[in-house]
């Protein structure tokens, strides 16, 4: 069986540019999986999106730091900021609260869910759960999460563990490249903890309650995810197993200035590179009707695994509906 891919696109209604760029790449073929912000700015926008491209697998991307809840701030108080109605502004910010004891991992369900249901009530099919800046490395985010996935019928979570074939690719390594592949490289010790989660099972399994894939890769390659950097990534992906490739595309307009986010220029050269280079790497292989050692990955969604992948293929897939009770 040859490898599976999964190109998840995050930020999802962060604007109108990235929603385009994400409508674009899907009609093209490059991109099979995308990320919903349940508060972004152009939520509404990317719901049509989502509704008109059936194929499209959407997730919600969990947002909680640096963004406005969808609960009502007293009933989450230990995740929010200084002005008691946002959520804390960084990421360092929310892991010295969480490492303080500061967060209440009940806040963190409660917000995690109303983001979930949200998503499910406008009429997304959710294939599965990440979360914004990859809170979720994190053991008590990772539990509350799956808590909510379990009790959503969400059936996958993001794998935000890089594995070292992918680490260790010899990218131009500019200073925030360095700085990021330290911090995962720090963080690596959390992986087994991860996995070591009773809901989790890879992706090949049929019978768990979530899967995840074997490994993510090009988060150490966020804002240099260059055309060469996503063919390095591409070759060098195993010929068995299933991955995520995390990318961040979009268009750098005004709505976009407007945005609190470090990736601007860097989105429409990733929109560009997933256009030019995927296409180029899956042509890199022999046609299916000659005998091959290695095949072409095949690219899925994350609604494709497991039984909720079957049952979708075969049309006997429910969604929730964001409106059970469920906690």
């Amino acid at each position: 069986m040859p490898a599976r891919l999964i190109l998840n696109a995050d930020d999802f209604g962060l604007t109108l540019g990235v929603n385009r760029a994400i409508a674009e790449l899907h009609t093209a073929g490059v991109l099979t999986s995308t990320t919903l912000m349940a508060t972004g700015p152009a939520f509404q926008d990317a719901v049509q999106i989502a509704l008109a491209h059936p194929k499209l697998g959407v997730g919600c991307h969990v947002v909680l730091t640096d963004g406005t809840p969808v609960s009502h701030p007293e009933s989450i108080p230990t995740l929010l900021g200084a002005d008691g109605k946002s959520f804390r502004p960084s990421l360092l910010d929310f892991l010295q609260a969480l490492l303080r004891g500061a967060i209440n991992p009940d806040d963190i369900v409660r917000e995690a869910l109303a983001q979930v249901q949200k998503l499910q009530r406008a009429g997304i099919d959710v294939t599965h759960l990440d979360s914004h800046k990859h809170t979720h490395l994190f053991p008590t985010v990772t539990r509350a999460l799956l808590h909510v996935a379990e009790r959503t019928s969400v059936g996958a979570i993001r794998n935000p563990f890089e594995q070292a074939w992918s680490l260790n690719l010899p990218l131009p390594l500019g200073p925030r490249t360095l700085l990021r592949r330290l911090q995962i490289k720090l963080l690596s010790p959390l992986e087994s903890r991860f996995k070591a989660h009773p809901q989790l099972r890879s992706a090949q399994s049929l019978s768990s309650p979530i899967l995840t894939t074997d490994a993510t890769i090009a988060i150490s390659a966020t804002g240099n995810l260059t055309p060469a950097t996503l063919a390095q990534f591409l070759h060098a992906l195993p010929p068995t197993g299933t991955f995520e490739l995390v990318c961040h595309p979009g268009y750098n307009d005004r709505d976009l200035d407007h945005i609190r986010t470090s990736l601007r220029a860097a989105r429409e050269i990733e929109r560009r590179a997933l256009l030019t280079e995927l296409p180029r790497f899956l042509a890199s292989f022999p046609s299916s009707e000659t005998a091959a050692p290695t095949a072409a990955p095949e690219l899925i969604n994350f609604g494709n695994l497991g039984i909720p992948g079957h049952q979708r293929a075969h049309g006997h897939f429910t969604p929730a509906t964001g409106y059970e009770s469920v906690l």
